[in-house]
């Protein structure tokens, strides 16, 4: 009878060992992943405090142009004047890198969430939304370049787009390949890209 008491208090002694260091190892996690997104917090506020600089350099040039009266302007125009307006951006950042806005702790940010999105249950409809029409995969772009014309597109899945940081109405996100762009809308420019941060399954595509 004593034996299986010991044994009884032995099982008991086991078990509770085991629920404290999954219970240790659990609250490990949880610290772990409340650093991360505090750290996910500070990227992309970092990220913003860049992209509203580089808004106010955009406009600064902008308002430097003759203004295009309305939208009825001849299209000739309208692009005389993008490309003015991406030719002294460009003069402007002559000397910006691949990480201008991509900052080293924002680019963090941005690996997370768009993991999150194509690892969780809405990944396969935001792959099904990326391979929809003719998904741009063999083009590769340097920060300053003007975004190709009359290529087609690759388009953002809305449940990526919710986990990343609201741009302004002068920028947007694209996805070429593996890359994602950060482009000026207004001067078709490239402002910066984060690389190979996309799902592979992409490249597969002809």
């Amino acid at each position: 009878m004593k034996a299986k008491i010991r044994i009884a208090r032995a099982a008991s002694f086991l078990l509770m060992a085991v629920l404290l260091a999954a219970g240790g190892a659990l609250a490990q996690q949880g610290a772990t992943s409340g650093k991360d997104q505090k750290e996910d917090a500070a990227g992309f506020k970092e990220f913003l405090g860049r992209v509203q600089a580089y808004v106010k350099l955009h406009k600064t040039i902008e308002e430097s142009l003759p203004p295009l009266k309305d939208k009825e302007e001849l299209p000739e125009m309208i692009s005389a004047h993008q490309q003015a307006l991406a030719r002294k951006i460009r003069q402007a950042r002559l000397h910006s890198e691949h990480d201008a806005i991509f900052t080293k702790l924002s680019r963090e940010a941005f690996r997370h969430a768009i993991r999150s999105t194509f690892q969780g249950r809405q990944a396969p409809h935001a792959l099904a939304t990326m391979k929809q029409g003719s998904p741009l995969t063999k083009v590769r772009l340097k920060v300053n370049e003007v975004y190709p014309d009359g290529v087609s597109q690759t388009t953002v899945p809305p449940t990526l787009l919710q986990t990343l940081p609201k741009l302004p109405d002068e920028l947007e996100y694209r996805i070429v390949g593996r890359d994602l762009l950060l482009l000026d809308v207004r001067a078709n420019l490239v402002v910066d890209l984060l690389r190979q941060v996309l799902p592979w399954i992409l490249e597969t595509q002809d």
